[in-house]
């Protein structure tokens, strides 16, 4: 990243959310490629920082500092059950393009009073929800 006034003006108006993954550059691939993501900067194997609209992806490989071991020994890793959220206007076309191109889902669509939703896996097992707003 840059120290250009500019670019840290920029980063304010984003909102940042960290993935540890295995691999940087297959994380990287992955966001780009099906779901939309430019690269801001990418420094595999260590570190790379997507963006989409105003959501900004930290992308940390184990040999970043966000993966070194806490002081009792636990090592960040990726994974779990907290996720990004992505608005879709067509979620059944959307899942349909995904398990095309080989994108893992954890699940079908549900449905619910606020829309259908559904979650898929990065390439480090990091959750991403698809959601088609009701309406």
């Amino acid at each position: 990243m840059s120290s250009n006034p500019e670019d840290l003006a920029n980063v304010k108006d984003l909102v940042s959310v960290r993935y540890m993954v295995d691999d940087v550059d297959a994380a990287v691939g992955f966001y780009t490629k099906h779901l939309g993501f430019t690269v801001r900067m990418n420094a595999a194997p260590a570190f790379a920082d997507v963006a989409r609209g105003q959501l900004r992806l930290l992308l940390s490989g184990p040999t970043s500092s966000a993966g070194r071991p806490m002081p009792d020994g636990a090592v960040p890793a990726p994974g779990g059950w907290n996720r990004i959220h992505l608005i879709v206007t067509d979620i059944a076309a959307e899942v349909d393009r995904l398990r095309a191109a080989g994108v893992p889902f954890r699940n079908d669509i549900v449905k619910g009073p606020g829309g259908q939703q559904i979650l898929l896996e990065d390439p480090a097992g990091n959750v991403v929800e698809l959601f088609q707003p009701a309406g």
